[in-house]
């Protein structure tokens, strides 16, 4: 995709046009938004804040005129720039300022944790919210597969506790990508090899580690809301950590000799199995004390 990057940086007009269109486009294939979103972190990056806020304007203005001729309907746009586009600009700013991705990452999980807090103070109850959501939702599939209803409700009460914090952490993780792919695009194109060592380095600070351990700690031993809330943030620093844990996880298998089949295989684990994710959250936040990758050895040369 080096192509839209070249594209994109061709000028502002470029920028907005990719950012609109594949707004509109993500509608039926939701992925496209973190290459959207790209497009305005890119120009931030490069440009600075000035020139992003513009693409980010015009962006937004384009894809509501896009939105009204083709859908009727010119909203989402709004929503489109509040949610996607206004935060990626934000982390787009810190890492171009802070030249550090950690940085970026704890910014981006306190965007999280304010997402989180506020919906827990405009909603009166968010696991009855998510829980009437969720029953919608599942009852046609319920009814087509003859489930029993009291396996369905068991889970529903289970996940809508969590659901806050579940939705949060996926659009955090969507704003990352976008930020890391603008990344990868200004390392291709003006710092080649710059991405690759500036990911696998990424560490975080044992203060962020302590806190979000505490907070851990406060879902495990509290109970009721604050519990629940603590929870939920913790969704989010799993997410997180597991951008960590992937980084370890790459330079651990860039030293085996059949690296070349195994890390599009670990990869594509990270997508096809989910589960695998909280371990390899774990070995990130186990990374801040332990500093693996000064352990992990490359391959001895055999000429």
């Amino acid at each position: 995709m080096e192509f839209i990057a070249r594209y994109i940086m061709q000028g502002r007009t470029q920028a907005m046009v990719v950012a609109s269109s594949l707004a509109l486009l993500s509608l039926l294939m939701p992925p496209i938004s973190i290459v959207s979103s790209a497009a305005v972190a890119l120009v931030t990056l490069r440009h600075g804040s000035y020139e992003g806020l513009l693409v980010l304007l015009s962006a937004s203005i384009a894809s509501a005129l896009l939105g009204l001729m083709v859908l009727g309907d010119y909203q989402f746009a709004f929503g489109y720039a509040l949610v996607l586009w206004l935060p990626v600009w934000v982390l787009s700013i810190v890492l171009r300022e802070g030249r550090h991705l950690s940085l970026a990452l704890e910014i981006a999980s306190v965007l999280g944790v304010f997402g989180v807090l506020g919906f827990y103070l405009f909603v009166d109850s968010p696991a009855d919210y998510w829980q009437g959501i969720l029953n919608t939702v599942i009852e046609p599939m319920r009814q087509a597969q003859d489930i029993p209803l009291e396996q369905i409700t068991d889970m529903l009460v289970i996940v809508s506790k969590y659901m806050t914090g579940i939705l949060a952490a996926g659009a955090i993780s969507g704003l990352l990508l976008g930020l890391l792919l603008a990344r990868f695009w200004q390392s291709k194109l003006y710092n080649p090899g710059g991405f690759k060592a500036e990911y696998l380095s990424l560490f975080m600070p044992s203060r962020f580690t302590l806190a979000s351990l505490g907070v851990v700690l406060i879902a495990l031993v509290a109970s009721g809301v604050i519990a629940e809330i603590a929870a939920n943030i913790g969704v989010i620093i799993f997410m997180l950590y597991s951008f960590i844990g992937t980084a370890i996880v790459h330079v651990l298998i860039s030293v085996m000799k059949a690296k070349r089949f195994l890390l599009p295989f670990f990869y594509m684990l990270l997508f096809v199995i989910p589960h695998i994710i909280l371990p390899v959250a774990l070995l990130g936040i186990a990374d801040t004390w332990l500093n693996l990758r000064t352990r992990i050895q490359p391959p001895k040369s055999t000429e």
